[in-house]
């Protein structure tokens, strides 16, 4: 049975997407902590991120940090945070936050409510900075 997040990268379910190639699919998260917070999921549907393939592992950080290269093109910060929980969603993924202080990647903290033309302006500036990168 396909995952929540195999069909928002198939397109069943729509999302902001802010990159994507063959393997690889980034959106944003839609309870984010910052402005930019973006989830980086594998195509392929892997439960546990430590249980991928080395090599597709190495893939997959090397497009994660192509993404967070261009979330802080996108969103000046001090660095982006890369967090991985796994438990809320059968798929591993990568959450990676713009921050400034820890505090930035607190999850127990209230997340931002924001209006879908908020998100589509976000996505939108990622989208346009990692196309920069290709």
């Amino acid at each position: 049975m396909s995952t929540i997040f195999s069909k928002i990268a198939a397109g069943e379910i729509p999302s902001y997407k802010c990159a994507e190639n063959d393997k690889f699919y980034a959106f944003l998260d839609i309870s984010p902590l910052t402005k930019g917070h973006t989830l980086v999921i594998p195509r392929q549907e892997v439960d546990y991120i430590f249980d991928m393939e080395d090599a597709d592992l190495a893939e997959f950080q090397i497009f994660a940090k192509k993404v967070a290269k261009a979330i802080k093109a996108a969103f000046p910060c001090k660095k982006v945070a890369q967090v991985v929980l796994g438990l809320e969603v059968n798929h591993a993924h990568i959450h990676l936050l713009p921050m400034n202080s820890e505090s930035d990647v607190d999850f127990r903290k209230e997340h931002l409510k924001l209006s879908e033309e908020e998100f589509k302006e976000i996505a939108d500036k990622i989208y346009t900075e990692y196309q920069k990168l290709k």
